[in-house]
């Protein structure tokens, strides 16, 4: 494959597998993520030749840092994997005001920061890939923040699409379903919050217990199959739902 790749959000979730699934591709990675120890620890596992970058993408300053340490290892980039997010329901009437800007900072800002520090380097064939969610069209109940942010990067990654065009830079929506793996076995929600999802979801006809849930690692095809499309194709949009087990 021999493609090199940035992905936000790689210490953990869909962005480790995704790590894991393009270096054993041949890929070099290099892995973003607030926390340092986790991306390092995941970037030791992936062997040499990956790079681990502390990155808060909702900080202009820390993401000018890391595309400088990026740029002075690497010239280009093959692509973009815009993956770090939050995810928290909650009403209009119980939010709090710092849940409003950590999922607008993360969700929304994050990308278009890092999308521009990167964009020197991947000029004349990169990609940028930005990673939304199903509950944009599903409009859950109690994700209207959350589902706002990406409905609104959904909007801004197809203006990108013309803009970037003649620099040689694709884009493509990733928006995926609900996803797990073994080290994720529920939410860190209050036990109050997470019933009032469920019965308000319920409410409007999702029931949450019958929704697929797809493994972090089967949902990496997905995005292989984004980054090798040929270069006179363009995937807009990829959507990727789990099924539910009917075994």
């Amino acid at each position: 494959m021999n493609k090199i790749v940035a992905i936000t959000g790689a210490g953990d979730g869909l962005g480790r597998a995704l790590a894991r699934r393009l270096a054993r591709d041949g890929d070099t990675v290099i892995l973003l993520g607030r926390t340092l120890s986790k991306i390092e620890s995941v970037a030791a596992e992936l062997g040499v030749g990956h790079m681990a970058v502390q990155c808060d993408v909702a900080d202009p300053a820390s993401v000018a840092a890391a595309f400088a340490a990026i740029a002075a290892r690497f010239p280009k980039l093959d692509a973009l994997i815009n993956n770090a997010g939050v995810f928290e329901p909650f009403t209009l009437g119980n939010l709090k005001p710092e849940q409003v800007k950590t999922l607008a900072d993360i969700n929304l800002c994050g990308p278009i920061y890092v999308a521009n520090a990167a964009l020197p380097l991947l000029r004349g064939g990169g990609h940028i890939i930005n990673v939304t969610s199903e509950s944009v069209p599903l409009k859950m109940p109690m994700l209207w923040m959350y589902a706002g942010t990406k409905t609104a990067l959904e909007f801004i990654s197809e203006m990108w699409m013309r803009e970037l065009e003649p620099e040689g830079v694709r884009v493509t929506v990733a928006r995926c379903g609900q996803m797990m793996d073994e080290t994720k076995t529920g939410s860190n929600w209050p036990p109050e919050v997470s019933m009032q999802f469920g019965l308000e979801n319920a409410k409007v006809g999702i029931n949450l217990r019958e929704r697929g849930i797809s493994h972090y690692n089967s949902v990496t095809d997905g995005f292989r199959a984004i980054l090798d499309t040929p270069a006179d194709v363009h995937m807009n949009m990829v959507w990727m739902s789990g099924r539910p087990r009917t075994q």
